[in-house]
């Protein structure tokens, strides 16, 4: 339910999650959940795991409905893709279905870099703000030490007489830190002397990106965790065969520090309504979806489950589709699709600073976005409700315009104000999702077969999607994928690692590119994950900081309170 006394919309979103009164999660899980005091793990007053005991217990429950949210392509505008899965939970509990929200965690790279946190915003926040944004319960740290130890156990192998006889050229397990830090891309280890390791070349990606997150986010179970933590495949020998984490007998140690992490955290909007957070894969780098074992619990505990996943449609949508709901059979029964009218107008060529001066005819201009993402989405059997998350500079002119583009394109829409209202605000889009859900329209197809080739996976997402006139594959990048089809790894999904800011592997063409050519710089193979990586263009697996980094407006005042934290 709506809180009072909360400072008004525009007020920093620390200070409006820090003045939102929070019930005691226990006595709220019972309530809102079902849930018993003794199938939780406390992790304070306001925060806990539910135990992965009492989920092996739920699954004999029925299903409720699931909704994914996505979005238009990303602008320094902002689209506000978590604000509204935050918004419309709680637009949805106000209009009486019985709703809970499934969100990524945040990591430490984008909250001290240009992102910033994830908890949404405004009057449409999950609560503990600084708790979620910083540490939470430890599961990235536990992502980070599982990798680690994977790292040292390869390193140490090769100290003590290298019985599988590794190739250290051909270790392909790098290292990885949740920080932003273009200074650890490469690096060489193993200096100083017989005492001090083998000297070989290596590298830090971001944790975000470590085969062991996306391993956590698509786990089933403990036992299928070890599976495949197990399967991962970390080097090759002199004579090429692969070498997995089984091998160097390190997936048991691995599971061990990761069992706490696989339960799934329960916190609450800002309206009271309880939300799982868990796991935290990029969409750009990743497959970008909280866990599947959040996602899987929550629709046995809610009537309706609200999800989202990274970036824009063409990207998060994609993957959530493509390789979440291919290996675990989840299915949406609805689909978001998150627009703003500033969004668009940069799409059509307005600058940031300018944003704020009403311009239809650059929003028509930009609206080839969003139409590309709807004609895109249908592909997979889907008519999304598009949300105009409502900003306060936007004309009622633009507003109009947005809407008779949706009308134009055959989807319905809604404008949502759950930023400056909370759930209030987002009643209408509550009413048009749960119109499309009554409705049942959406039935889900998957973009390729497991039995194409991988090479033609690529191609498949990069025409289809991207709407590129083809894909560039080096000598070296098509023999790595005949490697990985010849190891029976053929029948995985791909993750295309990509820029975000535009449908092409060039973040700066806006709008609706098509026509163009994606080269596909690398490919990795997860094995463990279930899936092939193909890095396109210019993207990073660890990010750099940027020239002012937030980290250096993020304090503590003389009362010991947080401040700058976004």
């Amino acid at each position: 339910m709506p809180q009072e006394n909360l400072p008004p919309p525009g007020a920093p979103d620390i200070e409006i999650a820090r003045a939102a009164r929070m019930e005691p999660i226990l006595p709220l899980a019972e309530r809102r959940l079902g849930l018993e005091p003794e199938t939780l793990v406390p992790y304070g007053h306001h925060k806990a795991k539910l135990s992965l005991e009492h989920i092996a217990s739920l699954q004999d429950k029925p299903d409720g409905k699931l909704v994914l949210v996505t979005a238009i392509t990303p602008t320094p505008a902002g689209e506000g893709k978590t604000t509204t899965s935050v918004g419309l939970t709680d637009g949805l509990n106000v209009i009486g279905v019985n709703a809970m929200v499934c969100l990524r965690e945040p990591s430490l790279g984008p909250c001290f870099g240009m992102k910033g946190g994830a908890a949404g915003g405004g009057r449409a926040q999950v609560v503990p703000m600084e708790d979620i944004n910083l540490h939470f319960n430890g599961d990235f740290h536990a992502i980070t030490s599982a990798h680690s130890l994977l790292a040292a156990l390869i390193d140490n192998h090769l100290q003590w007489g290298n019985a599988l006889d590794i190739d250290p050229r051909r270790i392909t397990w790098r290292r990885v830190v949740d920080m932003n830090d273009r200074a650890l891309r490469n690096i060489t280890i193993g200096l100083g002397g017989p005492a001090h390791g083998i000297p070989r070349e290596s590298g830090f990606d971001i944790t975000v990106a470590s085969e062991i997150m996306a391993i956590l986010c698509l786990a089933k179970d403990l036992e299928d965790l070890q599976k495949r933590l197990g399967d991962i495949i970390v080097a090759r020998t002199r004579s090429k065969k692969p070498v997995t984490a089984r091998d160097i007998g390190a997936d048991g140690a691995m599971a061990v520090l990761l069992k706490d992490a696989l339960a799934p955290n329960l916190v609450q909007t800002i309206e009271h309504n309880p939300a799982f957070i868990h796991g935290g894969p990029f969409a750009n780098i990743a497959h970008g979806c909280n866990s599947v074992m959040a996602t899987s619990s929550a629709l046995k505990l809610a009537d309706v489950v609200v999800t989202e996943a990274g970036f824009g449609a063409d990207l998060g949508a994609e993957k959530f589709l493509d390789i979440k709901c291919r290996q675990s059979g989840l299915r949406p029964d609805a689909v978001v699709l998150v627009a703003t009218v500033r969004a668009l107008k940069m799409q059509g060529g307005v600058k940031k600073d300018d944003l704020g001066t009403p311009d239809v005819d650059a929003l028509k201009r930009g609206s080839v976005n969003i139409a590309r993402h709807i004609e895109n989405l249908k592909k997979f059997g889907i008519k999304p409700v598009v949300a105009i998350n409502h900003f306060v500079h936007d004309s009622e002119d633009e507003v109009a315009a947005l809407k008779q583009v949706c009308a134009d394109n055959g989807v319905a829409c809604a404008v949502s104000k759950h930023w400056a209202e909370g759930g209030e605000g987002a009643r209408e889009l509550a009413e048009a999702v749960k119109s499309s859900l009554d409705a049942g329209e959406t039935k889900v197809s998957l973009l390729y077969d497991n039995d194409l080739p991988l090479a033609d996976k690529i191609r498949t997402v990069a025409k289809e999607i991207y709407r590129a006139e083809n894909i560039v594959l080096s000598g070296a990048v098509e023999r790595t994928l005949k490697e990985f089809e010849d190891l029976g790894h053929g029948h995985v999904p791909i993750c295309v690692a990509k820029t975000q800011y535009s449908f092409s592997t060039d973040p700066a063409l806006n709008g609706a590119p098509s026509g163009h050519t994606v080269e596909v710089r690398e490919v990795r193979l997860s094995a463990g994950a279930g899936f092939v990586v193909a890095i396109c263009g210019d993207i990073m697996v660890m990010p750099g900081l940027p020239r002012h980094p937030a980290a250096l407006d993020i304090g503590l005042d003389g009362d010991g309170q947080i401040v700058g934290l976004a």
